[in-house]
């Protein structure tokens, strides 16, 4: 309702304007002091026009614009913060799982390790054991050996020694002859040996 009265003014101003100078012709009107009074009221008329549709509808709509605009980003700003908040709460709580996992990562491979250990130890235990055991048994049977080899070199040498005396003369030789000889060898030996 406004813009048509404003619109009728302006026409109405046009006509009467076009009316004054088609009676006058020759030089500036705006110079002329006659016309002073109708430019200043048209002025005050078109600027004050101007003045209310700036200031009720186009200026309204911008300072709303800028109003949303400003709202709109102080929202962005907010959410934006609330997801840095967010994302920095997230990452302290992956570096603390990563932490804890790690811990118990570590964990899991000391008792694994203490485990095997355990199981190597246990096996070597059994192993030395079954050495020991065995090294005993045959350092024994070397003792026995040592104690029943005498006899049996003792039989062989009388036997070996009658059988070549045998061949070579080719009569038999009593074996408590060369028994005696053996025994009287193998002392001398053994004297030797222990450095008598």
């Amino acid at each position: 309702m406004l813009i048509k009265i404003i619109f009728q003014i302006l026409i109405l101003s046009f006509v009467l304007v076009n009316g004054a100078q088609s009676d006058e012709s020759g030089g500036m009107p705006q110079l002329n002091p006659e016309f002073w009074v109708s430019q200043i009221v048209w002025l005050i008329i078109t600027f004050g026009i101007l003045y209310v549709v700036l200031s009720k509808l186009i200026l309204p709509k911008i300072s709303d614009n800028l109003e949303t605009r400003k709202s709109q980003i102080l929202e962005n700003i907010e959410t934006a913060e609330k997801q840095r908040e967010e994302s920095e709460q997230k990452i302290k709580e992956f570096e603390k799982i990563m932490f804890d996992s790690k811990i118990k990562a570590k964990n899991y491979f000391n008792e694994a390790r203490q485990k095997v250990l355990e199981d190597i130890n246990k096996k070597k235990i059994i192993l030395d054991k079954n050495i020991d055991e065995e090294i005993t048994a045959v350092e024994e049977e070397i003792n026995k050996l040592k104690n029943t080899s005498g006899d049996k070199i003792n039989r062989i040498a009388i036997e070996t020694s009658s059988d070549l005396i045998k061949q070579l003369i080719g009569e038999e030789v009593n074996n408590s002859s060369i028994s005696a000889i053996v025994e009287d060898q193998l002392k001398k030996y053994k004297e030797k040996q222990n450095g008598i």
